[in-house]
């Protein structure tokens, strides 16, 4: 079913917390837009019973897989609710008994998108933005989808366009990303540009032309030939002088979706990889996809 031959598709973290099933329902739309298979994928270090325990739990390897597998089931139900019935989706399930970030890692060199939610219970709720979504940023093969449970109070976004922060080196992943996700779903793509943090009329009667054509030239390169190949992407265009964080988390309040690369240079340097995880990432939202790749 997978459009590219990945044999997860669509990989999906669950834990059962409420982040876990906003990341389930946002992924499996995302996977019956793509067309690809959604794989519910439950990864939990094995417990060490104290001896008190123990002498309740014989078969605690048992307790624990069959609480996973109570997890997935009721994942599986998350996803087929979030999704039209007439766009059928192949759902399937994971269940590993080993630690969460290197088992979901090792998965994703065969996923097309790996999602997680931003909050959970056990190893996830440790780690958010800890170690898993770090983690996953850090170290994933493929490109990585970070899901807030409270976009789910927000008003729908279906019409709202997508947002992809352009440097000048942000990696072509991001922009085809940005550009395929805004196809797919019929609306528009903001490409954001923060060229500088400088504040330009803290320097009266300067002349910011020169500087701000280059700029809007340097947009208008990474952007041509993409336009070319999604003729169906109207994208609006926005060169601003600000800090690369606070204009994507400014500009992000009215996108339904964000769309980062992993670094960069410029306004983005290090963004990701550096105080992005613990800033853009976490601050943003709205759901955002981090573009990794082996």
């Amino acid at each position: 079913m997978s459009s590219t031959g990945k044999r997860f598709g669509v990989i999906v973290g669950v834990d059962g917390s409420p982040a876990s099933d906003a990341a389930v329902a946002w992924a499996a739309r995302d996977a019956a837009t793509r067309g690809t298979a959604l794989t519910l994928m439950h990864a939990d270090s094995p417990a060490t019973p104290t001896w008190a325990q123990a002498a309740e739990l014989e078969d605690l390897a048992g307790w624990q897989e069959a609480q996973g597998r109570t997890i997935l089931e009721n994942a599986a139900k998350i996803a087929r609710d979030a999704v039209d019935t007439s766009s059928p989706l192949q759902i399937n399930g994971e269940l590993f008994l080993s630690p969460t970030v290197p088992t979901l890692v090792d998965r994703s060199v065969d996923a097309d998108l790996i999602v997680v939610g931003t909050d959970g219970r056990g190893a996830l709720k440790r780690g958010l933005l800890g170690s898993v979504s770090s983690g996953l940023v850090r170290h994933a093969h493929c490109p990585v989808g970070v899901i807030h449970d409270e976009h789910l109070q927000i008003p729908d976004l279906a019409a709202a366009p997508v947002l992809v922060g352009i440097d000048g080196s942000t990696s072509d992943l991001a922009t085809a990303i940005a550009f395929e996700e805004a196809s797919r779903r019929g609306v528009d793509l903001i490409a954001l540009h923060a060229w500088s943090d400088v504040d330009m009329d803290a320097i009266p009667g300067y002349d910011w032309t020169p500087v701000t054509e280059k700029e809007d030239r340097l947009l208008t390169e990474a952007l041509s030939g993409w336009q070319e190949r999604h003729p169906d992407v109207t994208v609006d265009k926005r060169l601003v002088s600000d800090h690369a964080a606070h204009a994507l988390i400014k500009t992000s309040e009215s996108a339904q979706l964000v769309v980062v690369g992993s670094h960069g240079s410029g306004a983005f340097a290090g963004m990701l990889l550096g105080s992005v995880s613990n800033g853009i990432v976490q601050s943003i939202r709205r759901p955002v996809i981090v573009a990794r790749m082996s």
